[in-house]
């Protein structure tokens, strides 16, 4: 079972407003905070932490598609919700991915889901159960 999860960002600011509402619409809250980080949960056991990167590692940019975590799924009640985290996105400016293949862009008909990009470009996917 998973227990938690933790991610390093460029700018500490930028990803909690990114991160703490966009999650808050799927049930997560700041469950800790501390000066160079933040936690979100959502009354599970596992959780995700998101701290600053020290500054000798920032010129050291992330990419999905090297060596390293590819994205984030999350799996949200149904369809409805799916649709409503793209608006969303849409009504605060969060870069979604594969908008021509939306909500099938994973293939055939019976897999719902949005992707996004957090501010440091890391793919989160919405998928509805």
């Amino acid at each position: 079972m998973l227990h938690h999860v933790e991610i390093y960002v460029s700018d500490l600011a930028a990803s909690q407003a990114f991160w703490a509402n966009i999650l808050a619409r799927i049930g997560y809250e700041e469950t800790g905070h501390r000066d160079d980080g933040f936690t979100l949960g959502n009354g599970d056991d596992a959780y995700l932490t998101f701290v600053q990167v020290a500054e000798k590692h920032r010129q050291r940019r992330y990419h999905r598609c090297g060596v390293g975590l590819n994205h984030l799924a999350f799996k949200v009640k149904g369809r409805d919700a799916v649709d409503a985290l793209r608006q969303y996105c849409i009504e605060h400016d969060i870069p979604s991915l594969y908008d021509e293949k939306y909500p099938f862009a994973n293939g055939g008909k019976d897999y719902y889901a949005l992707f996004v990009e957090d501010p440091d470009r890391i793919k989160v996917e919405f998928v509805a159960e």
